[in-house]
């Protein structure tokens, strides 16, 4: 079967129907949950790592702001756990797809919007002009604000985006190398396969800090709008 280079990044399917849904879903069955008043030992490194990282992201917000702490770490673990399992083999990452992360960015930036113009509107408008601009800059200034503004979630879908593809497909070159230079000269093909297994390292922390930077920047609009 011929296939190119972005192969792995299309939607695969079952019986002939988008296999997308479940995929997205599968994540969620990963999460531990302990029905036993004494945890094990997974579950507990589960849990002092979600308080550490749910401490680091609400420690700078207010009272509302901390309202939106299930959601945004119900988002992280998604991400990172679909980050993950995207860098097994044959597997799928729903997060290499730009319309996939638009719809994760869109709905979580309006909703921080609307929370700083329903709590904060004169803070809200007032970003929208610099203080101290000469009035014929004002309506250019609004609007390069507003762009800037609008832009934010597209800026944050891309850079998930663009980041988890990048690694993705480095792999499948030079893994695609180390498996043509396995019949031709063995000191390449094992210099190849330690560099394939250096980069799958750096693919996982990849995922992970990717999971986290976008939740975080997520957490900054929240925290600049309440």
């Amino acid at each position: 079967m011929n296939e190119n280079l972005f192969t792995p990044f299309s939607t695969p399917t079952i019986l002939n129907q988008p296999a997308t849904i479940p995929i997205i879903l599968f994540p969620a069955m990963l999460v531990l949950t302990s029905k036993h008043p004494i945890n094990n030992r997974l579950a507990t490194i589960q849990q002092n790592l979600t308080q550490l990282i749910l401490k680091q992201m609400m420690m700078t917000h207010n009272a509302k702001g901390q309202t939106w702490s299930l959601m945004l770490m119900s988002l992280i673990t998604f991400i990172a756990m679909t980050n993950l399992l995207g860098l097994l083999p044959y597997s799928f990452t729903p997060t290499t797809q730009l319309s996939m992360n638009l719809a994760m960015a869109i709905p979580l930036w309006t909703g921080t919007v609307m929370v700083g113009f329903r709590f904060k509107t004169k803070n809200s408008l007032a970003h929208l002009l610099p203080q101290g601009t000469p009035t014929p800059l004002i309506p250019m200034l609004v609007v390069i604000e507003t762009v800037s503004l609008l832009i934010q979630p597209v800026a944050l879908a891309v850079r998930l985006t663009a980041n988890i593809t990048a690694g993705h497909l480095l792999m499948h070159l030079i893994g695609n190398a180390a498996l043509a230079l396995s019949t031709t000269n063995f000191s390449l093909t094992l210099l190849t396969s330690t560099l394939l297994a250096l980069l799958t390292v750096l693919e996982i922390a990849v995922a992970l800090i990717q999971a986290y930077v976008f939740t975080l920047l997520v957490s900054l609009y929240l925290h600049n709008n309440t």
